[in-house]
């Protein structure tokens, strides 16, 4: 993979951009010298439609300055250079605070989300449940796929949602995730009464419909916690997207960012949850000090995915690989691409 080679973002997904791309094809290239030389000669027919991605020197000012850094820039991108790391299906780095994608390969491609997905639920979750809200662990503990990783949870619990979802992003407990989901759908329409069953699809029903409103147009779910299915996939472009609208969520980034937490239920049951997120746990040979939180997933169909939030000098950065051959690959190739670009 290329550090010099941009997939092309989805045409709407907003608020990121790709820095040179300054007539907005989704690609920097020559057409964009072209474009910003026409454009600082006064040419209304330039093409150029961002001049804050012809800003190469980053100063708030689009001028020859930038001009002289697009063509040097575009001199190097001639000459490989790429990361050695294990190869996946699709990688993204991209500056939160700017928007700007600062490294992409197949970010459009289409993939199987796993436990990824959970990041909706919760949004999801919290839009119609107070995170303070107690919920009773049910009879949809019986729609948990066998061979799931669970967070232990029982029929006849009681947690708070914050504690449930702790459950959930912590250790990717997919018990959780069918409690939160049928709690949510409930909540959504209270005057309707709906099986387990019934409350899961309307669930996956307003998962589909917060994501179309944050832009995520490449995406579509079925279930809560990523198990796999043809009807249920993604894209690192449209993951980019989830993960910053995640990362404006307190809750979500509390319980993220969180490498080991201990829980008493509100039913008296106490519990010790580890974040399955290597890069927050000193411990492990994958830990950054610079991460910040966010979720791990892993499926036949997905391979080994995470989504990593990372803090350094006030700027915060989201990366996503999808498609990993391995646990290993996945830490190995999300630091190596923040440690080579930012």
């Amino acid at each position: 993979m290329s550090l010099s080679t941009m997939s092309p973002l989805s045409a709407r997904a907003e608020g990121f951009f790709i820095r040179g791309d300054a007539n907005g094809d989704g690609a920097f290239d020559a057409a964009d010298l072209a474009a910003l030389k026409k454009w600082l000669t006064g040419d209304p027919e330039s093409g150029l439609v961002s001049p804050k991605a012809a800003d190469l020197c980053r100063d708030n000012v689009t001028d020859v300055f930038d001009l002289v850094a697009m063509r040097r820039e575009l001199i190097s991108a001639a000459e490989p250079s790429l990361i050695s790391a294990p190869e996946c299906r699709a990688a993204a780095l991209v500056c939160a605070d700017s928007g700007e994608l600062l490294y992409g390969d197949s970010i459009n491609v289409r993939t199987a989300p796993a436990s990824l997905t959970k990041l909706l639920t919760a949004q999801v979750a919290l839009k119609y449940l107070s995170p303070e809200t107690v919920i009773t662990v049910g009879s949809e503990q019986s729609l948990v796929k066998s061979g799931s990783s669970l967070c232990l949870i029982q029929r006849g619990h009681r947690l708070r949602l914050y504690d449930l979802l702790t459950g959930m992003l912590m250790a990717s407990g997919n018990d959780a995730a069918y409690t939160v989901a049928v709690a949510a759908a409930r909540a959504a329409r209270p005057d309707e009464s709906m099986t387990d069953i019934q409350a899961v699809q309307y669930f996956a029903e307003l998962m589909n419909s917060y994501a179309a409103d944050i832009g995520m147009t490449q995406s579509h779910f079925v279930n809560p916690e990523g198990w796999d299915d043809e009807q249920q996939y993604t894209t690192v472009s449209d993951l980019l997207i989830l993960a910053q609208r995640a990362w404006s969520v307190k809750e979500i980034r509390e319980i993220t960012g969180t490498s080991r937490r201990y829980v008493v239920f509100a039913s008296g049951e106490n519990i010790t949850w580890n974040n399955s997120n290597a890069l927050l746990d000193k411990s492990s040979p994958y830990y950054n000090a610079d991460a910040a939180g966010m979720k791990t997933g892993t499926t036949a169909a997905a391979g080994n995915c995470l989504i990593a939030v990372f803090r350094r000098n006030g700027s915060t950065y989201i990366s996503a690989v999808t498609g990993c051959g391995s646990n290993e690959d996945r830490y190995l190739l999300t630091n190596k691409i923040y440690s080579a670009v930012v």
